[in-house]
């Protein structure tokens, strides 16, 4: 039977907490902040990636539906591809000065650009 077809598990292997208690339907929802408290980074990044420019925005603190909302949003207005993968939204190219000019005109105030 495949991993994706025993959904009691959800990858939850071993505590060693005697008083553990487990229970799947137990997930920690985080709470978006609101843009203006948001400190998010912009960098380009080439690592692990053939060469490859990648725009990466980092320090995104919220719930996965609004950062993915975010990325498909930056994505739509650069005119590129990309993906939202561990709390990270990576774009395909280098679109710096461009997704901090969307990112501070939609409220985002505390965004800079981090790296090189």
């Amino acid at each position: 039977m495949s991993r994706k077809n025993k959904p009691d598990k959800l990858g939850f292997v071993f505590s060693t907490d005697p008083d553990f208690n487990f229970s799947p339907g137990e997930e920690n929802e985080q709470n978006t902040l609101p843009p203006e408290k948001q400190n998010l980074r912009i960098m380009l990044d080439r690592k692990q990636r053939k060469g490859k420019e990648v725009t990466l925005v980092s320090g995104f603190v919220g719930a996965q539906e609004d950062l993915e909302a975010l990325g498909k949003t930056l994505k739509t207005k650069c005119g590129s591809g990309g993906a939202v993968k561990d709390g990270e939204i990576l774009v395909q190219g280098d679109h710096r000065d461009k997704i901090l000019k969307i990112l501070l005109e939609a409220g985002y105030s505390k965004t800079k650009k981090s790296g090189g």
